[in-house]
């Protein structure tokens, strides 16, 4: 499954399904299939994520790039696989870069629409 979050303030996220559910729990929002942060919700989702970057960011502090796992669970699709291993930070920034584009000119952010 893919999800992709949309704001007319800024281009489209477009995640795995997987990802996408994190995120959303992340903000604060139930993993749905469609949904939306309000223009109102958007400071607290905006902070919740920031968080998680910077906690992802100290749990890999010290770590050199040999030490991070070279593949991921691959739960998106129908057969347990492995995909390349991509950081929180990695997924999150650009998700927080909609919604922080989305406060500035005061647009919800909304997916499964």
């Amino acid at each position: 499954m893919i999800v992709t979050f949309q704001s007319p303030a800024s281009g489209d996220v477009i995640m795995f399904g997987d990802v996408a559910q994190r995120m959303m729990k992340l903000m604060g929002k139930d993993a749905t299939d469609k949904g939306i942060v309000t223009v109102e919700q958007l400071p607290d989702a905006i902070a919740r994520l920031k968080a998680a970057i910077e906690e992802d960011k100290r749990q890999r502090a010290g770590l050199q790039e040999e030490d991070l796992p070279r593949t991921e669970p691959d739960r998106s699709g129908g057969a347990q696989s492995s995909r390349p291993f991509v950081t929180l930070t990695q997924r999150a920034v650009p998700l927080l870069e909609l919604l922080e584009w989305s406060l500035k000119k005061k647009k919800p952010v909304v997916w499964g629409v």
